[in-house]
């Protein structure tokens, strides 16, 4: 990976992004108002079961196919890939979340020096874009290869889930800590899928959605159940 590609992608990785992530806990504080998750071990288990059942094994073939669209310069495909992403939410929560942060990073790319007019235009010209377009995009026009671009967006999304976790439960930082690295090697685990001819490296192959899996209805409900949660911190 060439240094300047690294250090484009630890600036998106960065808690600093400004895209507001920070205020989404993605269901996860639902699970934590009916006990669901109630100290680390439960913790662990949800964000493993998360990221096996849903963030894997369809986010991320999404995301991966927008970036092989955006590789193609082919902006109907992205168009498409984006609005069948969203439709899958499991929620409005979720799906407002996926918004909100997509428009956030679009907003921020779009001053950025040097970023590529062309896909400035055609992230314009999507309405309601979501943050996996919105990253691949960038990542594409940074030249950070996919399994990189898949470590990164997973370790973003697992660190975001052990922060709210430490505010909402609450968990100490040496039991963050701890999730953290057992996440960590599940999250090498799926980027390593995009080499081995796993469900990234099918995406990759061509854009079909056939073989996208995203049955997760414990997250459905408890995300659900959140939007008329009484006492809340986080949007979703």
């Amino acid at each position: 990976m060439r240094l300047i590609a690294l250090a484009r992608l630890l600036q998106l990785c960065s808690q600093a992004l400004p895209i507001g992530g920070y205020s989404h806990s993605q269901g996860l504080e639902a699970a934590i108002e009916h006990e669901v998750v109630r100290d680390e071990g439960s913790l662990l288990r949800w964000v493993s079961d998360v990221l096996e059942f849903s963030v894997k094994s369809f986010e991320i073939p999404y995301m991966v196919s927008m970036a092989v669209a955006w590789a193609r310069s082919d902006p109907a495909a992205v168009a498409a890939l984006n609005e069948e992403y969203l439709s899958s939410r499991e929620s409005a929560e979720l799906r407002a979340a996926a918004v909100q942060m997509g428009f956030s990073l679009r907003a921020l790319l779009c001053v950025l020096p040097d970023f590529p007019q062309d896909t400035v235009d055609t992230l314009r010209a999507i309405p309601d874009l979501s943050l996996p377009c919105v990253w691949s995009a960038a990542a594409t026009a940074w030249d950070i290869q996919p399994r990189e671009s898949v470590m990164g967006y997973l370790w973003t999304w697992a660190e975001n889930q052990v922060l709210v976790a430490m505010k909402a439960v609450p968990l100490g930082q040496s039991a963050g800590q701890r999730v953290l690295l057992a996440i960590g090697s599940r999250i090498a685990g799926a980027a390593a899928d995009l080499d081995s001819g796993g469900t990234g490296a099918d995406a990759i192959g061509d854009a079909s959605s056939d073989g996208y899996s995203n049955f997760s209805p414990g997250l459905a409900i408890l995300s659900s159940r959140h939007e008329t949660q009484y006492s809340r911190l986080f949007r979703s």
